[in-house]
This record gives C-alpha cells, sequence and structure tokens, in this order.
C-alpha cells in the first residue's frame, strides 16, 4: 500500500486546516489508517486513527475533541479535519496504513501497529 499526504502548510493559532491521505496499491488489505505527528526533537507520536471496514475512531488526548478522522472507503482516502490548532500542533504529519491485523484496536494507537507509512506533510501554527 502506498500512501500520499496532502494539505499541510502554515496557519495561524485558533485556525483549521485538513489533512488527507490518499491509498494505493493493495487497498483491500487495509485495516485501518492512522495519522501520527513528529514535531523537531520529539519522537513521533499517535494523533488518530480509523478502523476501516467498522470506522471506530481513536484520538489522542491532547487533540481529542479538536480533531476529527474520517475515511472515504470509495476514494481510499482518509481525512484529518484540525480546529482550534495551536503552536504545539506544529509538526510534520504522517500517515500509516496497517495491512497486516494485530488483531487489536490498541495496536491502531501504536506505531508498530502499521505497515506502511507516508512521506508527510508540515502543519506549521503560528502564535
Amino acid at each position: 500500500v502506498q500512501l500520499v499526504e496532502s494539505g499541510g502548510g502554515a496557519v495561524q493559532a485558533g485556525g483549521s486546516m485538513i489533512l488527507s491521505c490518499a491509498a494505493s496499491g493493495r487497498t483491500f488489505s487495509i485495516y485501518g489508517l492512522g495519522w501520527f505527528r513528529q514535531a523537531p526533537g520529539k519522537e513521533r507520536e499517535f494523533v488518530a486513527a480509523i478502523s476501516w471496514y467498522d470506522g471506530n475512531t481513536y484520538y489522542a488526548d491532547s487533540v481529542k475533541g479538536r480533531f476529527i478522522i474520517s475515511r472515504d472507503n470509495a476514494k481510499n482516502t482518509v481525512y484529518l479535519v484540525m480546529n482550534s490548532l495551536n503552536p504545539e500542533d506544529t509538526a510534520g504529519y504522517y500517515c500509516a496504513a496497517q495491512v497486516n491485523s494485530r488483531f487489536s484496536a490498541a495496536a491502531l494507537t501504536m506505531e508498530g501497529g502499521y505497515d506502511s507509512w507516508g512521506q508527510g506533510t508540515q502543519v506549521t501554527v503560528s502564535s
């Protein structure tokens, strides 16, 4: 599975942004898609994930209530709507796909639960 992110850029604090991640290849094998982010000097962290078949969603506490993850199965695309952005949300955002089931919803919140990664898109929030 190949993943291509789009929609990053610069925004002022309090603003909104939508990221997209288009999957191609063996998309029938996707169990879940997730978003992770990595700020300079920090480790990559989980942001949000969605189960491909039942649509269950999972969020990091830091974005719960502000970010919304959704999917369009027909387009093999997952979206991340980011509202009320603040400078702490500045990071490279990466899309990931789970194509080998881990048989655990918790795996969708962990880097190790994913098999394919996109190249990332930068989000910069200014104060």
